[in-house]
């Protein structure tokens, strides 16, 4: 099933800056193929349930790894059957209903 997801990770006990660690964690999602958007508080990715959901996990690994102690995730998903929906449609939807004044 095809997932659309709005994630955010944050590394906790590692200083003010967690720059290093959203790197480290949007390497991970484009490795494994995810299509992804970076946005100033996380990133959206779209994808296979399985893929998105064990990818997270990846990213999670990787941010203990490199040695945060804890680490905080809020995901947001969501799903069709009715039809293919890619973020990039959501945008467009909302975009086109603005008529070009953002």
């Amino acid at each position: 099933m095809k997932v659309l997801v709005d994630v955010s990770v944050v590394a906790l006990g590692v200083g003010v800056s967690v720059s290093e660690y959203v790197a480290a964690c949007h390497r991970v999602f484009s490795e494994a193929g995810l299509d992804t958007n970076l946005h100033a508080y996380g990133t959206n990715i779209e994808g296979e349930w399985d893929q998105v959901f064990a990818t997270i996990k990846k990213c999670h690994e990787m941010v203990h790894e490199m040695g945060a102690p804890r680490v905080s995730t809020v995901i947001k998903a969501g799903t069709r059957v009715d039809r293919n929906q890619t973020l990039a449609d959501k945008v467009r939807s909302v975009e086109s209903k603005l008529g070009g004044s953002t």
